[in-house]
């Protein structure tokens, strides 16, 4: 099973590997040529994504190995890491993007053609389209945070070259209209309100990924999810749930199911089977899942 995910994982990884660098190629080309800052942004922010996709592949294989005395937690606190550097480095530079197009706006903005940028986003969404189906399909049967990440990241580019083709659609429209003065300004407004739609991602998974870090709790719907399933497993055995411990390090979750004994015995066989029916009960909710049964003393 788990050779069967890792070959999921990397074959996904992989073709959004090349998809990232083909895409990052024609941004960073087009920007150039068509002298856009709104291209310019989407380029610079694949571009960080690209170099911050690398260090995932390798990894992926460690993310498969069993915990250890020395590891108790295997490598899942490296991959929570990995992706709150991630999002800390596109957060700095979604910043960085909104300050140089404030500055851009502040000294008169710039005109572009709005034809050519209107073709060439219109073009890319197409393609953004295709491989974010494609992923998806690929993923349906597993997905992993870092594939949720990059999923993420490419429903990002459908939507911001989507209102960027709309964008420029409407400076076609008032080229000739008494709203003209405002066409040197929508190129790196628009810039602002893209990088402003990508903010968003960065907060709340640098967030997720400190909490992990820290190993707190997860949020309250998880807990309330895994509580209620302990509740309906241990209802035919003689114990009753005194206290729930969750940790979730990256992709694993790592639940300690306290239970004080009605009767004041503890049979190991019910333990086991608690755990087994805990484990079958949640397995489709979380990626890896590792459940223990203690006895409250």
């Amino acid at each position: 099973m788990k050779d069967k995910k890792y070959k999921i994982e990397n074959k996904i990884l992989k073709l959004s590997l090349g998809g990232t660098v083909a895409f990052t190629l024609l941004e960073i080309i087009a920007s150039f040529l068509l002298g856009s800052k709104t291209v310019m942004t989407d380029g610079i922010f694949d571009l960080f994504d690209l170099l911050l996709l690398l260090p995932m592949f390798v990894l992926v294989p460690f993310l498969y190995k069993p915990v250890s005395e020395d590891k108790p937690y295997g490598c899942s606190q490296i991959e929570s890491l990995l992706v709150l550097i991630k999002y800390v480095v596109l957060l700095v530079v979604v910043i960085n993007m909104i300050a140089s197009n404030v500055v851009v706006l502040l000294h008169g903005g710039h005109t572009v053609n709005a034809l050519n940028v209107l073709i060439y986003e219109a073009s890319l969404c197409g393609g953004c389209i295709l491989m974010y189906f494609v992923l998806k399909h690929l993923s349906r049967k597993y997905s992993s945070m870092i594939i949720q990440s990059e999923l993420y990241l490419w429903k990002v580019d459908i939507v911001s070259t989507l209102g960027i083709s709309v964008a420029f659609l409407c400076q076609l429209f008032l080229v000739n209209t008494k709203l003209k003065f405002i066409i040197p300004y929508i190129d790196s407004s628009v810039a602002i309100v893209v990088a402003l739609f990508l903010v968003k991602e960065p907060v709340l998974q640098i967030i997720k990924n400190l909490k992990e870090l820290v190993l707190f709790s997860p949020e309250q719907d998880v807990m309330d999810t895994i509580r209620k399933v302990v509740n309906k497993d241990i209802q035919n055995y003689d114990y009753i749930l005194d206290f729930l411990d969750v940790t979730q390090t990256g992709r694993k979750t790592w639940i300690s199911v306290y239970v004080k004994s009605k009767n004041d015995i503890v049979k190991i066989k019910d333990f086991k089977r608690i755990q087994e029916h805990i484990t079958k009960d949640l397995e489709n909710n979380f990626d890896q899942i590792s459940v223990e049964i203690v006895p409250a003393i």
